[in-house]
């Protein structure tokens, strides 16, 4: 290999980047585990059309020796080559006076994967987020902003927060504003200046003190008021739908040349963004979940026959409706996007809860919001009306599948139920940041403000492996996490409740063709093992053949 391929540099202590930025035609040939990738600017649909023209720059990759790729993040000298640099003031900051090592080093990275095998290559790398020796902008020139955008998730007045406090209290920036409304609030005009004390004590109260709105606006307008404001650092909070909006509000910053930082901090209460171990608010959810659970269990002991139906969020994923299972014990059945179910007929939905009902004379399911959303949308006869943000409008899971077991129970006559529907979806996302999450907010704060005054640009902020990182955009839109239900964590989840997999019989039977789930028995149990393969819906899911013919599976994945 080249020898300038495997020097990973830093192109923060010099005027010119030394990291060489591949041909994509040639970018994995010496990799190939790894497949190519394109990228073209967003669709005038994501942000209202006024960058139909813009060509995204191209990805920052750099290699090395042993199979390693460094997925690098953009930075200021990659198209303004002679921006003078500063000493970083942590150097002369008290409260770092302790502090051995003061600054990250140039060439530290973080590991996507640290489970390997003795001869696998080492794998895809991100930048360690952390402060660096120089800085790009002096404290006195630092103009910056902060947005919500979304829905609302615990811990976003948290991060709102430790921005402000980071960059007063760590590098002498004085002038934060707080753009109120969302992206719609750039060209509106709406703004709060925002102050140590003016946020002293938000992170008690949930929701945003800056206010948040969905969909997609005007890039160009954004921009426009970005530059006659003067602002230097962008500070983006929301999913993967405000995340897209930030790559391309940070793509024509670059078409113009702007000095301007436009940095990320993902935020889902689904925990759905991929890379990243999980994203803040996440055990907040988890946390007030329970409560619910704990109430439907209350409330299903309490009466004969009585069923407790829990609905939590998670749209494409599970993770809330699985961790709130795992943690309650009280659960005995769990219902989510990447494990498709049915009700009528043997091995279905309802004759487990009959089974369950006269075992135990009660039981808890707790259901995910985006569970069967193709049968329940059929049934309930819905369109496809979407919201601000382009999200399918989902009908309301919980009603059928409510109003399914009330006539079924009623049409058997088998025995008397009474079903208590519980959906504390707005209660969730109102409340405050737990202890967890405010450290996991103020530490991703800390970390984004670090990385834009070093000069790092187009990137977002997020927890790879247990250790910070400065994770491209394009890494957190291009998919989403998803459960994967051949892991030993839904693993854990099944031998916790000894639910069935709930396939329908055709795809365990009869329905040979592409793509049909198949089922291997675990341990005596029939669980599902497929894969999902698409974001499409719950029934997108394939096994190999050829795993059938095998008296056991292995189940691989994260812990």
């Amino acid at each position: 290999m080249d020898s300038r391929h495997s020097t990973i540099s830093s192109s923060v202590s010099i005027s010119t980047p030394r990291f060489r930025c591949f041909d994509p035609t040639n970018l994995y040939s010496s990799s190939p585990n790894h497949s190519r990738r394109h990228f073209s600017a967003l669709s005038p649909t994501s942000m209202n059309g006024s960058m139909e023209n813009l060509v995204n720059s191209e990805p920052k990759i750099v290699t090395g020796p042993s199979g390693y790729v460094l997925e690098d993040v953009p930075h200021l000298t990659d198209y303004i080559p002679e921006i003078p640099t500063y000493s970083n003031p942590l150097q002369v900051n008290p409260a770092y006076s302790v502090v051995k090592q003061y600054f990250v080093n140039m060439d530290d990275t973080v590991a996507q994967k640290i489970v390997v095998e003795k001869n696998s290559p080492r794998g895809i790398h991100f930048r360690r987020a952390g402060p660096r020796q120089k800085v790009y902008f002096e404290p006195e020139e630092v103009y910056a902003c902060i947005v919500t955008c979304g829905g609302l998730c615990p811990g976003l007045n948290t991060v709102i927060r430790e921005i402000v406090c980071g960059l007063y209290h760590m590098y002498g920036v004085h002038k934060v504003l707080g753009i109120e409304g969302g992206y719609r609030g750039f060209y509106a005009r709406n703004t709060i200046p925002l102050t140590p004390k003016v946020v002293n004590d938000i992170h008690k109260r949930g929701g945003t003190i800056l206010g948040t709105s969905r969909g997609g606006q005007d890039t160009s307008k954004i921009v426009d008021s970005i530059q006659d404001r003067g602002i230097n650092q962008v500070y983006i909070i929301g999913g993967d739908g405000t995340q897209k909006g930030a790559s391309v509000i940070f793509e024509e910053i670059r078409r113009r040349g702007l000095k301007v930082a436009v940095a990320g901090i993902p935020k889902t209460i689904d925990n759905d963004i991929p890379v990243m171990d999980k994203s803040f608010g996440f055990d907040t959810a988890v946390e007030e979940a329970q409560r619910a659970i704990n109430a439907a269990h209350i409330e299903s002991e309490s009466f004969e026959n009585g069923i407790g139906l829990v609905k939590l969020m998670g749209r494409h994923s599970g993770f809330i409706a699985m961790y709130a299972t795992l943690a309650s014990r009280d659960v005995d059945c769990c219902l989510i996007p990447e494990s498709p179910f049915y009700l009528e007929g043997a091995g279905g939905l309802l004759e487990y809860i009959e089974k369950r009902l006269k075992e135990n004379g009660h039981m808890v399911i707790v259901i995910a919001e985006g569970a069967e959303q193709e049968v329940c949308s059929e049934s309930m006869r819905t369109t496809d009306q979407q919201d601000a943000s382009g999200n399918k409008r989902l009908p309301d899971v919980g009603l059928w599948i409510s109003q399914k077991i009330k006539d079924h129970f009623s049409k058997t006559k088998k025995m008397a139920i009474n079903l208590k529907y519980i959906d504390p979806t707005y209660m969730i996302r109102a409340v405050p940041s737990n202890a967890s999450d405010n450290v996991y907010c103020t530490l991703l704060s800390h970390s984004v403000v670090h990385g834009a005054m070093a000069g790092y640009t187009g990137f977002t902020v997020g927890q790879v492996n247990g250790r910070h990182a400065y994770i491209p955009f394009y890494r957190v839109t291009e998919k989403q996490n998803k459960v994967v239900i051949t892991d030993r964590m839904w693993a854990r989840l099944l031998a916790s409740t000894n639910q069935p997999s709930f396939l329908d019989h055709k795809d365990v039977f009869g329905d040979e063709k592409e793509g049909a789930p198949k089922n291997q028995p675990i341990n005596g149990n029939n669980y599902l093992q497929a894969t999902t393969t698409t974001l499409g819906g719950p029934n997108d899911v394939a096994e190999d053949k050829k795993q059938l013919e095998t008296p056991m599976l292995s189940i691989n994945g994260n812990e």
